[in-house]
């Protein structure tokens, strides 16, 4: 993914269900998670424009982070989730990065499917709690 693909990723996410864009996602929050983890994101363009799919990717030098990943609905179950994830997890491999960790909303039954389809542990025992700086 590089900084050119950030309109059309937008464009995915804004229309994905079950994924929620924050205050963190603006085109210039995103421009600088791609500059802190260069090659880590990645894209699949549709041949007639925009994209089939795109997910952000980084790292803390301890664990993984995925965020956003979305297929429009027309390409699902055709492996591009999956060969996305593939892209993102051979980057982090190189980097060592041993995990990787997701932020699933709690009502994204779909989603969560698919996760758990992965191989996803879902770790009961954490919580996600958050505050604004």
């Amino acid at each position: 993914m590089s900084v050119a693909d950030i309109p059309a990723a937008l464009e995915l996410w804004r229309c994905t269900e079950g994924l929620g864009l924050g205050e963190s996602d603006t085109p210039e929050a995103l421009a600088t998670f791609l500059k802190r983890n260069p090659g880590l994101s990645c894209v699949a363009p549709a041949p007639e424009g925009g994209l089939w799919g795109a997910v952000l990717c980084g790292d803390d030098g301890r664990r993984g982070y995925l965020h956003h990943l979305a297929v429009t609905r027309a390409q699902r179950r055709r492996g591009l989730a999956r060969a996305l994830l593939a892209f993102c997890f051979a980057g982090l491999a190189a980097r060592r990065i041993p995990k990787c960790n997701i932020f699933l909303f709690s009502d994204n039954a779909e989603g969560e499917r698919f996760w758990l389809r992965e191989g996803w542990n879902d770790r009961r025992d954490l919580k996600v709690l958050q505050k604004p700086v």
